[in-house]
């Protein structure tokens, strides 16, 4: 098991021009990480295999290794010629992953107005067929591809089970973020006992919950009950996170751990905390 940092923890910095991606490498590598994952928010890298190559070699340089590149992706077009365009999008972005020396690709399926499970089901077939292909390209790199949980189409654990069952390839599985649950307001705990033999890699994120009937206000959003999240720093959430980093302890998961950081706080003082809390619970853990 290895515990790193995602570069969208450090969004905020890259966006207002703090820090570029080599800081980034820099700054998670002082912090003690052991990988750092590569997510393209605040610094572009489709088609740049230059700056993705560099980037590899910066990771190295640290002594970091590069666990993960995670991308979006919608396969729910409004037409076949687009659906084939968001198919061969992506595969250059297999080709992106592999430049980057990762093992492990998360990349999006769907986005929705219709969220409901009769929508679903509709569209489940168009959205195997794209991940198969995807993923049988992805093997010629020896790249597993997988599904995260989030954005409400696909975010419950159930539905994650079903496109990965329904895609049935062993190199399609899910990045496993341990409270994107709460977001169609399932448990964090439940969820990830259930997807947790699906998990190619774990991020671990921290949310502030609230009931419907409590606004509390500008900085939340709602889940699809009408709930309310506001990210928090890993360990000071309302998600049991002891329980759930003891079931992902327990599971035997030997691969790696990602933190999220997406609160209010600073970005960078939020990231190192929630890293030394996983960090400090793992090792309590029995």
């Amino acid at each position: 098991m290895k515990i790193g940092v995602s570069t969208y923890s450090l969004y905020k910095a890259l966006q207002s021009g703090e820090m570029d991606i080599f800081g980034v490498i820099d700054w998670v590598a002082d912090q003690g990480a052991e990988h750092v994952e590569i997510v393209p928010m605040g610094f572009e890298l489709a088609g740049d295999f230059e700056l993705a190559e560099k980037i590899h070699q910066k990771a190295r340089s640290r002594g970091l290794e590069v666990s993960n590149y995670a991308i979006g992706a919608n396969f729910l077009t409004d037409s076949v010629e687009a659906y084939q365009q968001e198919i061969a999008r992506v595969k250059g972005e297999v080709d992106i992953a592999a430049r980057l020396g990762v093992k492990k690709m998360r990349h999006d399926v769907a986005k929705s107005d219709d969220t409901s499970i009769a929508n679903f089901n509709r569209e489940l077939g168009r959205m195997t067929e794209a991940c198969q292909e995807i993923a049988d390209y992805a093997q010629t790199f020896g790249i597993t591809t997988s599904i995260e949980n989030h954005g409400y189409f696909v975010q419950h654990s159930d539905r994650v089970q079903t496109l990965i069952q329904a895609v049935n390839r062993p190199n399609f599985l899910t990045t496993l973020d341990v409270g994107n649950f709460m977001c169609v307001d399932e448990n964090p705990v439940a969820a990830v006992k259930n997807n947790l033999p699906y998990a190619s890699m774990v991020h671990v994120k921290d949310f502030y919950l609230r009931p419907s009937y409590q606004n509390p206000g500008s900085g939340w959003f709602q889940t699809t009950q009408g709930n309310y999240l506001r990210g928090a720093i890993v360990g000071h959430g309302d998600i049991d996170m002891r329980e759930v980093l003891r079931t992902v302890k327990h599971s035997g998961f030997d691969g790696y751990i990602s933190i999220e950081f997406e609160g209010m706080e600073e970005c960078k003082a939020g990231t190192l905390i929630g890293l030394q809390n996983v960090k400090r619970l793992w090792d309590d853990i029995q």
